[in-house]
């Protein structure tokens, strides 16, 4: 088996036990009979130079568009004209031909620079999903942050605790056209989650919202907090220039007659 040419162990994860495994495990301890082998499944990222690479070993080392290892130029032009970096991938999910990982790299590449912006980055990926728990969790504190933490060690995690509710709220990301979670929720078809950016992070009269939005609030324990002096996320505008009611009248669906004028959405 070839090995990763950074760590130079094989090219394979142990997965984690679930909780069935390990009280078999334990059984078998007390037992004195012989522990099952951990389960293992492929980590190969093979380049296009030739280097194989378990995936955080390649992220640890990762140089744009460069190999970590031999320094051969990894990228090629696609036939749209953009620039890719093609592998082999072989993981848990099977094996992938001529996958494009530039984007994933430039995302870890850029979140190894600006660290305290993985929060938000999670924040507009939940936004983009339509999970209303994980977007109210991260809103009143009462995420799995803490958790979220340790894992991710402490260089990792510099800066990611000081960004605040508000500047969370009218993120915009600079690698994904400088979309917001609004853009996102609504390009996702993900309304719920548009009602709530509209109620915490926009000057759209309480009037306006549909009574649903207030009781399922209240019962988050959520409340709309001073607005005037605060960006409305209505007025945002992406890379292209266009705010999230333009692309709510570009995507259609849910939102074909919900974005009339004022910016309301339709129920």
């Amino acid at each position: 088996m070839s090995v990763c040419v950074s760590c130079q162990k094989p090219l394979e994860v142990e997965l984690e036990p679930d909780s069935d495994t390990e009280d078999v495990q334990m059984s078998a301890s007390y037992s004195k009979a012989p522990a099952a082998a951990p389960e293992t499944v492929p980590d190969d990222v093979h380049l296009n130079c030739g280097c194989h690479f378990h995936w955080d070993c390649l992220l640890s080392a990762y140089q744009i568009t460069e190999c970590p290892s031999c320094g051969k130029n990894l990228s090629s032009t696609s036939p749209t004209g953009d620039q890719q970096v093609l592998c082999i991938l072989n993981n848990e999910g099977g094996l992938q031909e001529n996958l494009d990982i530039l984007p994933l790299l430039s995302e870890e590449s850029y979140l190894k620079a600006y660290p305290n912006e993985r929060k938000c980055r999670a924040f507009l990926e939940f936004c983009r999903e339509g999970d209303m728990q994980a977007i109210i969790g991260m809103i009143t504190g009462d995420s799995d942050d803490e958790d979220e933490d340790e894992e991710m060690g402490d260089d990792d995690n510099a800066g990611t605790k000081d960004v605040g509710i508000d500047a969370l709220l009218r993120y915009q990301d600079p690698i994904g056209e400088m979309q917001s979670g609004l853009h996102a929720a609504v390009q996702t078809q993900s309304r719920e989650v548009a009602w709530l950016l509209l109620l915490l992070a926009s000057n759209l009269p309480l009037l306006e919202f549909p009574p649903e939005v207030f009781q399922e609030a209240e019962a988050q324990g959520i409340m709309r907090g001073l607005t005037e002096d605060k960006t409305d996320i209505r007025s945002l505008r992406d890379a292209n220039g266009k705010t999230a009611e333009d692309v709510a009248r570009e995507v259609g669906g849910v939102w074909a007659t919900g974005w009339i004028g004022n910016g309301r959405l339709a129920i």
